[in-house]
C-alpha cells in the first residue's frame, strides 16, 4: 500500500471516531521529505524484515532499560524517536547547554533547540547505521577529547561524519555475551561524556547492585 493511501485511511479512521489528530504531515530528518498525502512512490512491505527489526527493538529496549536504571538524574524513557526511527535513551547532567546550531533536514529548528537545551549523553539503536544497524552514543555539547576516548568493546569506533561512537549490531549479536558487550559500550561511552564534561557522577548515578 502506498504511503498516501495508508495516510488517507488512517486519518479517515481517526476522523470517523471523532478524534482530531493534526500532525506534521511529512517525514522528519530525511531528504526529500515527500508529504504523506502525495507519496505514491513508497509502497513496499517486507514482513520478514519488519519482524527482524521488531526483534532488534525488543532486545535493544531491554538492555537500554537496564542501562537507564543505573541513573538517578533526569533521564528520558527508552523511546522510539520519530525522525531517524531510532530507539533512544538520553541522560542529562542538569546544566544548560549552548543553543543548538546544527541543521537537521526537514525538522523544525525549535524542536532541536528544545531537545538540546541541556547537556546530555544520548545512546540508542539505529537501523540505518550499518548492514544490520548499529548502536550509537554521543554527547552534546561534545567535550574536548571525547572522540579520542578509548571505549569498549573492541568493535566500537568513533564516526567523524556523524560525530558519535558506533557499535555494529552484528558485533553485539555475535558476541559471546551480547548483553555484556552492549552494556560495556553504553557505560564506557557515557563515562567518556560525563568524565570529560565534568558531570557530578556521584550525585547522578546509582549502583545497580545496591539492593543485593
Amino acid at each position: 500500500m502506498a504511503v498516501a493511501d495508508f495516510y488517507a485511511r488512517t486519518m479517515a479512521a481517526l476522523d470517523a471516531l471523532g478524534i482530531e489528530a493534526p500532525i506534521y504531515a511529512r517525514p522528519n530528518e530525511v531528504e526529500p521529505a515527500i508529504p504523506f498525502a502525495e507519496d505514491h512512490r513508497h509502497a513496499s512491505y517486507d514482513g520478514h524484515a519488519v519482524r527482524l527489526f521488531w526483534l532488534q527493538l525488543l532486545q535493544a529496549s531491554r538492555v537500554l532499560g537496564e542501562f537507564r536504571s543505573r541513573f538517578i538524574g533526569k533521564v528520558s524513557p527508552v523511546h522510539l524517536f520519530w525522525g531517524g526511527m531510532d530507539l533512544a535513551c538520553t541522560r542529562f547532567s542538569g546544566r544548560p547547554a549552548p543553543e543548538y546550531s546544527g541543521d537537521i533536514p526537514n525538522c523544525p529548528r525549535e524542536v532541536m533547540v528544545q531537545g538540546y537545551s541541556h547537556e546530555l549523553s544520548s545512546c540508542g539503536f539505529w537501523a540505518g547505521g550499518g548492514d544490520e544497524g548499529a548502536f550509537y552514543s554521543y554527547a552534546y555539547p561534545e567535550p574536548e577529547g571525547f572522540s579520542d576516548r578509548s571505549v569498549g568493546p573492541f568493535d566500537a569506533f568513533y564516526n567523524d561524519q556523524l560525530g558519535q561512537f558506533l557499535l555494529p549490531y552484528e558485533a553485539v549479536r555475535t558476541a559471546s555475551d551480547p548483553e555484556k558487550a552492549l552494556l560495556g559500550f553504553l557505560q564506557s561511552t557515557y563515562e567518556a561524556a560525563a568524565d570529560l564534561g565534568g558531570w557530578d557522577r556521584a550525585a547522578l548515578e546509582a549502583d545497580p547492585g545496591r539492593m543485593g
